[in-house]
């Protein structure tokens, strides 16, 4: 008997220690979802796709975004850091680079260049703007540098920011339909990217039409097709279904489809060409792949939140999970692969929808208010001392206030005082009063955690509930309220047990928590804050 169970045991053993890692991560991220999809939808979702993670998973049904602004490049950014833009430096999608007088995109690097067919600025992009460390950066360096991590998106920043500064590789499409990268991860676009492309799989997609994927009678938890707050896809004449996508592809090109549906379903394509040829998940080197579907953003951003486009896209994602659910039991295994779904920001409600429905908000025409601030700035000091108006920053011309011999504490009280004059304004923040945020301000401290003092405004406005800047169509995002800050957070897979949470948690939270699931060091900038929930077997 002795000499049975003893090898016996050391099996046992071998496989306890062989299990302290899963085969392979999948981090989802889903630009643009509101938790609220997951109610509002859920009748309509098949058993497998959202409703197999909410089922078998663990739910947190109060995560938060616990900085402004709330847009794509710095979600994603804190999301896989675990920490906010004031210490990652992601402050924006775009913002105003006062070193040099101009704006920055969050993932530019002149140094590279473009891998793949695009134009050449698609694919001058790295991660070195990202000033910390990312759980897959850690991975990399806990497994030194053996399992891999490859980012992929129809967004460029949604590949590049999650992959970090050691991945393999992080792919994005260009407007060409391809699927690119650039010469910070590699010589050469890998052989089997080249060959996915030759096959115009986009071609599959935008050969028809985008109709109802069910029954009308299913829709009835979006208001009417035909409504005033949708904006137009390419060309239609009206904001109802069906979409020529055969006709608008022939006239604008492949990118046509990164604002359908579509471009999740060729982007879950492109995820099992990256499995399979990769070999992600096939050893014992713990491997990462983050997955970004953007084409929600897009939809969400022309057509609004109670739009049928957006339902209509959530059915179709949920088909398109599922799916690569079961590719990835039949490919890695079940139980050997870890899971998270969430978002990098949620999205407003139409300020039109809201106003006929007897909610007194508006929208603020952005280049209005920038005007505006140029003329206030002419009237009261005979110069335009204002450098810039972005990302709700107030940038002011040092060298202009120094030559009219100004003071600059004056020119922000002044500019203060008026900008509290505009009916849109709730608080003005200076800052001195940002760096000096305490937790008596909630919104403040919003706002000091998504600012970089180096990079940021000398002056951040905050609006009103419910105002955004945006046109009257469709919906945007940005702000420390609910509607942008509340995201799904799902996990699912290797050691999750089944269950759910109502307490408040915030984004900051994911990347520390799965560091600990799969025993690497975390991320140089986070403050370490964990999920306990699903630490445990």
């Amino acid at each position: 008997m002795r000499k049975i169970f003893l090898p016996i045991a050391l099996v046992a053993i071998f496989n306890a220690f062989s299990q302290q890692r899963p085969k392979l991560v999948v981090g989802i991220v889903v630009d643009q979802m509101k938790m609220e999809y997951l109610y509002r939808f859920s009748d309509d979702f098949s058993a497998n796709g959202f409703r197999r993670l909410m089922d078998e998973g663990y739910v947190f049904h109060n995560t938060h975004y616990n900085y402004m602004p709330t847009y794509t490049g710095p979600g994603h950014a804190s999301i896989y850091t675990g920490t906010t833009p004031a210490v990652h430096g992601i402050v924006g999608n775009t913002w105003f680079d006062k070193s040099v007088g101009k704006s920055r995109y969050c993932t530019d690097d002149a140094s590279v260049t473009l891998l793949g067919k695009g134009d050449l600025d698609e694919g001058q992009m790295s991660p070195l703007n990202l000033q910390t460390t990312s759980v897959t950066d850690e991975l990399r360096l806990g497994t030194n540098f053996k399992g891999k991590v490859i980012g992929i998106s129809i967004k460029d920043r949604g590949a590049i920011l999650p992959a970090g500064h050691f991945a393999n590789w992080a792919f994005w499409m260009s407007n060409s339909g391809n699927f690119i990268s650039s010469t910070f991860y590699g010589n050469d676009l890998p052989k089997w990217v080249a060959d996915f492309n030759s096959k115009k799989k986009y071609e599959d997609y935008l050969n028809g039409e985008w109709n109802l994927l069910k029954p009308e009678s299913v829709y009835d938890k979006s208001i009417a097709d035909d409504n005033a707050y949708e904006g137009l896809l390419y060309g239609s004449k009206k904001p109802v279904f069906p979409y020529d996508l055969k006709s608008m592809y022939a006239a604008k090109g492949a990118k046509v489809i990164k604002s359908t549906p579509f471009g999740n379903s060729i982007l879950a394509d492109f995820a099992k060409e990256t499995i399979a040829n990769e070999n992600l998940g096939a050893d014992n080197d713990i491997d990462f792949l983050a997955l970004s579907f953007s084409s929600t953003d897009y939809i969400g951003h022309l057509t609004g939140p109670r739009s049928r486009e957006v339902q209509d896209t959530y059915l179709r994602l949920d088909e398109t999970i599922a799916d690569f659910l079961n590719y990835l039991d039949k490919k890695v295994g079940k139980g050997n692969y870890l899971i998270f779904l969430t978002a990098d920001h949620a999205a407003a409600e139409n300020v039109n929808f809201l106003k006929d429905n007897k909610y007194a908000v508006e929208a603020v025409d952005y280049k209005k208010l920038s005007n505006m601030l140029d003329e206030f700035s002419k009237k009261s000091f005979g110069a335009d001392v204002v450098l810039n108006y972005s990302n709700y920053n107030v940038f002011f011309d040092k060298k202009i206030i120094k030559e009219k011999g100004l003071q600059l504490n004056e020119v922000k009280q002044v500019f203060k005082d008026y900008l509290m004059t505009l009916p849109q304004v709730k608080r003005v923040y200076s800052e001195e009063e940002i760096l000096a945020a305490n937790t008596s301000d909630f919104y403040l401290n919003f706002i000091a955690k998504g600012y970089d003092p180096k990079q940021n405004g000398d002056l951040v406005i905050l609006d009103k509930p419910g105002y955004i800047e945006h046109e009257g169509t469709g919906t945007s995002h940005g702000t420390p309220f609910n509607y942008d800050t509340h995201v799904p957070l799902l996990f699912y897979g290797w050691k999750i047990k089944k269950g759910e949470s109502f307490d408040r948690k915030v984004i900051t939270q994911i990347a520390p928590t799965v560091a600990q699931k799969i025993r690497v060091d975390f991320p140089n900038g986070t403050e370490a804050a964990v999920l306990t929930e699903v630490l445990g077997n």
